[in-house]
């Protein structure tokens, strides 16, 4: 009786997380008539496949270029985070040097500041850089991740000291044992970092806004946005560049969950 019970409250929970999707899809092969309309239907009679080619042509909002800007810079992100924060969490977890507790406090303190009031300073600092409207400006000032570099810090805390103390009889200092021992054995939880990073970096909306300043450089969140102005509302493309925005997603999720699980489950918050 208990596992029937579980099993009708997981099902449950999966129609409920499944409906957004439903929906997205759904309206997304409608029309504005078929969405706003007073009758219901659960697919419409008339499939809109059509506005998958609206969604393309539109002249007003490049949604092609968006859609590769946000794959540029996802990937990107995700890289240059994987690279700077792990040797960071990987120096503040393994080597000796005066004033590391500090160093350390320094990055925690950098998670209790909100987002938001850095947006100021860090304008000012890529404007003058002449980085505004461009990739870079995008990419750039989100590498330094202090919250991702403490997540690589409480990883090889728990990484087997053993392997590099090998490593270092073999003669290679703290890089060759960072870049030949630790990183091929901790596959697993780069891949988690990279989900979580890719999906992060997709979905940013506030600084691709401050920074994209003309549509060569918006990306799709900020493409999105676009359909919606204070003259019109364009309900069934926003619905398709929704369904079209979240495939990459989907993907790097299916391809990645099994190190994603397994990469979490590695992590463990050690002193």
């Amino acid at each position: 009786m208990g596992n029937t019970g579980l099993y009708l409250a997981l099902g449950v929970a999966t129609v409920l997380f499944l409906v957004p999707f439903y929906l997205i899809v759904r309206n997304a092969l409608s029309t504005d008539a078929d969405i706003t309309g007073e009758s219901w239907r659960f697919f419409p009679t008339d499939l809109q496949w059509g506005n998958v080619k609206e969604l393309f042509d539109d002249p007003s909002v490049p949604f092609a270029k968006a859609l590769w800007n946000s794959t540029v810079v996802a990937v990107l992100h995700t890289l240059g985070t994987l690279l700077v924060c792990s040797l960071a969490g990987y120096g503040l977890a393994r080597i000796p040097y005066a004033h590391a507790n500090k160093v350390l406090y320094a990055v925690l303190f950098t998670l209790m500041v909100p987002a938001a009031v850095t947006f100021v300073p860090s304008y000012v600092l890529v404007s003058s850089l002449g980085w505004v409207s461009s990739l870079r400006g995008l990419i750039i000032p989100g590498l330094f991740s202090g919250f991702t570099a403490f997540l690589f810090r409480q990883y090889f805390l728990g990484f087997p000291k053993e392997l590099e103390e090998a490593a270092r009889v073999d003669g290679l200092g703290y890089w060759g044992a960072y870049w030949r021992v630790v990183v091929p054995n901790s596959l697993n939880f780069f891949a988690a970092i990279s989900v979580i990073t890719f999906i992060s970096g997709w979905n940013a909306f506030l600084w691709p806004l401050v920074i994209g300043q003309d549509q060569s450089s918006w990306t799709v969140q900020v493409a999105l946005s676009s359909y919606m102005t204070a003259q019109t509302i364009n309900i069934h493309l926003i619905f398709m560049a929704t369904a079209v925005s979240i495939l990459p997603l989907v993907l790097v999720f299916v391809f990645l969950q099994r190190w994603l699980v397994q990469g979490v489950a590695q992590t463990g918050i050690k002193g």
